[in-house]
């Protein structure tokens, strides 16, 4: 590509990253500014290349379903009035705590959860689906099997991750056995 050609595909590259609700795949950059897969690919380097280097307050994002400019984490507070002003109801901790369940133990089913969960959480699992965080499984729909619940991509866009591998390991989050067994040991004392 000549130094001309190459200047105007990235400025038509911002355009279309700038104007793009949802993240964009390199195939449909393609398409849109008729590139191969390999150009825009290129172009998407080159162009993430520039705002790294010239520290710029926004950058390109990788996501599950493509490519998003993306705020730098160091001007969140910046960001945090216009961000709060429009950002959706909170999930609850019922939510949240489902939501894990789903991420890390997908695909499982509605009673795994409730196991797990120790309460119904139905309600709970439609609101998540209605929101497009998780979706059921439905490839082998026979009467009488469970549904399968799992994350969609956009879970994985609103935590800015390109694949589950990127979720934190859940031994992070795990009290050490020493800490777990005082702990289980104190919820028995004195019981008969």
């Amino acid at each position: 590509m000549n130094p001309q050609d190459l200047a105007l595909t990235m400025k038509e590259l911002e355009a279309v990253l700038m104007v793009s609700a949802e993240p964009i795949s390199s195939e449909r950059i393609s398409e849109i500014l008729h590139l191969s897969i390999g150009d825009a690919e290129k172009a998407l380097e080159l162009l993430s290349d520039f705002y790294l280097r010239h520290d710029r307050g926004f950058y390109i994002q990788k996501v599950a379903q493509g490519y998003r400019y993306a705020v730098p984490p160091d001007l969140s507070q910046v960001l945090e009035k216009v961000a709060l002003a429009k950002s959706p109801p909170r999930l609850s901790s019922a939510a949240l705590e489902t939501l894990a369940i789903v991420a890390y133990r997908q695909p499982v089913s509605r009673s795994q959860i409730a196991d797990i969960r120790g309460v119904n959480s139905d309600y709970v699992l439609k609101m998540l689906a209605a929101r497009g965080y998780i979706e059921t499984d439905t490839a082998n729909p026979k009467p009488g099997t469970p549904l399968y619940y799992s994350t969609t991509p956009l879970f994985l866009e609103r935590l800015g991750l390109f694949s589950l591998e990127e979720l934190p390991r859940v031994e992070k989050f795990a009290p050490a056995s020493d800490v777990a067994e005082a702990l289980e040991a104190s919820l028995f004392e004195g019981t008969y």
